[in-house]
């Protein structure tokens, strides 16, 4: 899952982000558009209609990406499966969608649905293309030359994700009809991911081809696609294996139950060197008598500067007990593992009439997995 990255709004209550490597990969399609494809196919285009034109073109079509994940993440929603954002990033885009689809014909129109879009997309700009290509103005040349790039490159886009490699969209539609046939998630994405993997080597094979062969540019991007599918492959499957693993047990059975609730007035320069390097915990509870104010984590003394560490006290660096994310002590590993991992955060508080009764952290559920690992359970 990508972090960080700039929000730049929200469409149908998803947060939308642009990660920071998109920045590199517009500045790249502007260039060779604006350098390169618009030069070579309109020679008579001054510079300033080239670089225009490169700029509206790189912008539709990140819209268009957009759009393809849009699709995605509306049929999630309207199946009961919650997206947390999307992000716009190196690769294209991505979906954070927060938990696997219960049904294979819920996956399967979820994963279909943005190929379709991008195909549709493609197919009404090289409409465009077609009906106007014949009218001999600048403004209308201008238009049909964004509108061809675009329904071209839309097209690829959509037969590109219906390749079957898992976690492509293809990959995805795969994994669908295999768990519909099979009635096994498990073994369904076993074999998606192994065919993801096989897809991922192909193009890294394909792309090392084309760097000796003198191709370099697109050998090296062919080789990057096929590294990042071939790991993503691997990470879903093995984020599967985890869930499954730890369905079934709750927060009660791994959650640390001797926290050490330091007082509101206690300097943080007190609480590093006194407790956390001492102790080596990342996380305190902050109380006074039974009350329990907020949570110390090692990010929140992270935020305050090294030199105000002798005078602001924990009290005022903590998160405060009301805008904590904390869990029930029967709360399910798996859930618990989910919200660690949309909400970037290391540990989470459990929480009953209202007192901090323990910690599950990363640390807990993977020594809880190494353990069951190891003894085949």
């Amino acid at each position: 899952m990508l972090r960080g990255g700039i929000p730049i709004g929200k469409a149908f209550g998803i947060s939308l982000r642009l990660h920071y490597s998109w920045f590199l990969i517009f500045a790249l399609v502007t260039w060779a558009l604006a350098g390169s494809y618009f030069p070579s196919t309109y020679p008579t285009w001054s510079l300033s209609a080239r670089v225009a034109a490169g700029l509206i073109t790189s912008v539709l079509f990140f819209g268009s990406v957009l759009v393809h994940e849009l699709m995605h993440s509306i049929v999630s929603q309207r199946q009961g499966i919650p997206v947390q954002s999307i992000t716009l990033f190196i690769f294209g885009g991505v979906s954070q969608i927060t938990s696997e689809p219960k049904q294979p014909g819920d996956e399967f129109r979820m994963a279909i649905v943005g190929p379709l879009s991008s195909l549709v997309i493609g197919g009404i700009l090289l409409g465009v293309y077609y009906q106007l290509r014949s009218v001999d103005t600048f403004a209308v040349q201008f238009i049909t030359a964004i509108a061809y790039w675009l329904g071209y490159i839309n097209v690829v886009l959509g037969a590109f994700n219906l390749i079957p490699g898992f976690p492509l969209d293809g990959g995805r539609v795969l994994r669908s009809l295999i768990w519909w046939r099979s009635h096994n998630l498990k073994s369904a994405t076993k074999i998606a991911s192994n065919i993801g993997r096989a897809v991922g080597f192909v193009f890294i094979f394909v792309g090392i081809y084309l760097i000796f062969t003198g191709n370099w540019v697109n050998g090296i991007w062919l080789a990057l696609i096929g590294w990042f599918l071939e790991s993503a492959a691997v990470g879903s499957y093995q984020q599967l294996l985890m869930q499954e693993m730890l369905k079934g047990h709750v927060a009660s059975e791994i959650m640390s139950g001797d926290c050490i609730v330091v007082p509101p007035d206690m300097t943080i320069d007190h609480l590093v060197n006194g407790n956390i390097l001492t102790s080596g915990r990342r996380c305190f509870p902050v109380g006074s008598g039974s009350e329990i104010m907020g949570l110390m984590t090692l990010h929140n003394v992270k935020e305050v500067p090294r030199d105000q560490w002798s005078t602001e006290t924990v009290k005022e660096a903590m998160t405060p007990f009301d805008k904590l994310k904390w869990v029930r002590p029967d709360e399910e590993l798996s859930s618990i593992l989910q919200i660690l991992t949309e909400d970037n955060i290391n540990q989470v508080p459990v929480v009953q009439d209202n007192k901090i009764i323990g910690m599950v952290t990363r640390e807990n559920l993977l020594n809880f997995v190494n353990v069951r690992s190891r003894l085949g359970m």
